[in-house]
């Protein structure tokens, strides 16, 4: 699809058309020739996200097929300019719902669950049925999309990485994630795996439970993020004290407790300690199950890591978008 289309279907990128903003580049809406609605990922200039990257996006995500993943419709490049074009998606992202208390209210127990099972489900392709395997890398709220029916589906391929059949673990020199959502071995040491996208996963399906954000979370001095405030109550037998306020008591006990456990579980500081996404889709659709009990989970009592104990080059990106680090060696 060539600039001079795309630049009239989002009216030349117009401010009033943005749909969000990630690293490497903002998202517009856009409405072509024939009335459909798309989505246009214009790569900022400025991103290190270069050429390398956006053929890794464009390599990955054309060959991914699931009803849980975004469709990409096309791409360009036309000098500086690197566009991809994806399905619209009406609903936005699912932090635009989450984190909004006008919007979180809208989401009762049912659809929270749908929401998690999708991102469950997808995740499960990427690591388990995709061939190639791949690992996301930066899974996080504001990468999972939803439709008009409220379908979540995750996107930004950007960073996820190709791993071959037998392998299990790659390591990096260059981490990039978002602080918040990344498991302890991949921020500190630059270990990835599916593991480190089940620990991602974890953090977002305890935010769906509590409607409450990781990253930045103060709610009582006794709990400095939002999963050792989830550890605490589990551990006091109070976990339904973690849910949305929203929900208003409006939920089966039975399964917010049995999925608080298998987010905790999912966010153990030992990668070997935390579930398969085969698991954890098992679960959540076949019902009841013993499940083992939770250990403490990472970044919890005693294991907050600040931030300035990261070694950061001046081309990171330090809000609660996207962070690029160097892992201490």
């Amino acid at each position: 699809m060539d600039l001079v289309t795309l630049r009239a279907a989002t009216a030349n990128f117009s401010l009033t058309n943005k749909l969000g903003q990630g690293g490497f580049g903002i998202v517009y809406k856009g409405i072509l020739p024939d009335g459909n609605e798309i989505a246009v990922k214009r790569l900022s200039m400025k991103s290190w996200q270069g050429v390398e990257e956006f053929k890794n996006e464009v390599t990955l995500i054309a060959k991914l097929k699931h009803k849980n993943l975004v469709r990409l419709l096309g791409w360009g490049i036309d000098g500086h300019e690197k566009l991809l074009i994806y399905e619209y998606m009406a609903n936005k992202s699912l932090d635009v719902f989450l984190f909004d208390p006008m919007k979180s209210s809208q989401l009762d127990w049912g659809a929270r669950y749908s929401i998690i099972n999708g991102i469950a489900r997808g995740l499960l392709y990427l690591h388990e049925d995709s061939v190639p395997k791949i690992i996301h890398r930066d899974l996080k709220p504001s990468n999972v999309l939803l439709d008009i029916d409220m379908v979540a589906k995750i996107s930004d391929f950007g960073m996820a990485r190709i791993f071959s059949e037998k392998q299990n673990v790659a390591n990096t020199r260059r981490v990039v994630g978002t602080f918040g959502y990344m498991a302890l071995e991949y921020a500190m040491e630059g270990q990835f795996s599916a593991k480190s996208d089940v620990f991602s996963f974890g953090v977002i399906l305890l935010e769906i439970i509590s409607g409450k954000k990781n990253s930045g979370f103060h709610l009582t001095k006794r709990a400095s993020s939002l999963l050792k405030y989830a550890w605490i109550l589990w551990n006091e037998g109070r976990e339904l004290e973690f849910v949305d306020p929203f929900l208003l008591k409006s939920f089966p006990p039975a399964d917010v407790r049995r999925t608080i456990q298998m987010g905790l579980l999912c966010v153990q500081e030992d990668p070997a300690d935390r579930p398969l996404m085969t698991d954890v889709v098992v679960l959540l659709e076949s019902g009841p199950a013993v499940l083992l009990q939770p250990k403490q989970p990472a970044f919890s009592v005693g294991r907050d890591i600040p931030l300035d104990s990261l070694s950061m080059p001046e081309s990171s990106c330090t809000n609660d978008i996207t962070a690029s680090i160097m892992s201490p060696r």
